[in-house]
């Protein structure tokens, strides 16, 4: 079997979607990449990609797509509801299928030293951290874009590629290797972000929540709403319906309606099996019932 390694970048644009098309096309030239998805949210500003193939295609994929979001964002100008701190914000690589944690590190570390190169800071985080306290990308982006310039000063934060040096425009890029995440958003009918913010935290690890779930309240002023937008770190262990039904459960309690959820991004066919056993209550459900997964190789 060959072997697939995923990527999903994010980057710092979503609203010129020229700009967004742009950086897609040069994952679009590696005849041996698949783009499976990528989307953009004008309210976070932010675009994120997703797409897999052989380890060499798209590391050389991700090299591109960097270089020319580095060339084409400017983080002086750049404005939006989701915390970020570079232009080329995040870029995680998640082992398929036939690819070792350690090959995807080595991956991730040649794409960091590509970018360092550039004159980009570059830290590594999860898999790939150099250091405990960097494992975690909260921690890391502590403070965002715009207390970069300060963290670059302390020598504690010296970047693992790059340039100890503040760069105004492309700010810095966090790189490494993760389990698969489910990022999930729940958009709640009321403008008072005060209550994202209170059931984001009831929610999340950091304040006594569930333990694989990283959450922050956002405002979606175009349409009127308020968001709980979320990265599920490990849905094995804590599954979208536990973390939907709490959710729904917080807002009634400030007499709050859910409007809908949304998934950003593919999704691992595993985490749906939940989701099919606890609303359909079909708990001798098995994913080899579902006729798609025979075509697989």
């Amino acid at each position: 079997m060959k072997k697939v390694l995923l990527c999903e970048p994010n980057i710092s644009e979503g609203r010129d979607l020229q700009t967004v098309e742009e950086v897609v096309d040069q994952v679009r030239l590696v005849d041996e990449v698949k783009i499976l998805d990528y989307s953009s949210d004008a309210d976070h500003n932010r675009s994120v990609l997703t797409y897999l193939g052989e380890p060499e295609p798209v590391l050389q994929a991700t090299k591109a797509m960097a270089a020319k979001a580095l060339e084409l964002i400017d983080m002086t100008r750049h404005q939006g509801s989701h915390p970020r701190m570079g232009a080329v914000d995040v870029v995680p690589f998640v082992p398929v299928r036939n690819v070792e944690t350690e090959e995807a590190v080595e991956v991730a570390r040649q794409f960091g030293g590509f970018v360092g190169g550039l004159g980009v800071p570059v830290y590594y985080y999860e898999e790939a951290a150099t250091k405990p306290e960097r494992k975690r990308l909260p921690k890391i982006r502590k403070g965002e874009y715009e207390a970069l310039e300060a963290k670059l000063q302390d020598p504690a934060w010296a970047p693992d590629e790059g340039p100890a040096a503040f760069n105004p425009k492309s700010g810095a890029v966090v790189t490494g290797v993760r389990f698969p995440l489910i990022a999930f958003n729940v958009n709640l009918r009321t403008t008072d972000l005060s209550i994202a913010d209170r059931i984001a935290k009831a929610v999340r690890h950091i304040n006594g929540g569930f333990r694989f779930v990283r959450a922050i309240g956002l405002s979606l002023e175009e349409e009127g709403m308020v968001q709980v937008s979320m990265n599920l770190i490990n849905y094995t262990k804590t599954p979208i319906p536990r973390v939907l039904e709490t959710i729904r459960s917080e807002a009634a309690r400030y007499g709050v309606n859910v409007a809908g959820a949304e998934l950003v991004g593919p999704v691992p066919l595993g985490a749906l099996e939940e989701v099919l056993n606890y609303y359909l209550q079909v708990h001798d459900f098995s994913m080899e019932q579902i006729i798609e997964t025979a075509l697989l190789d």
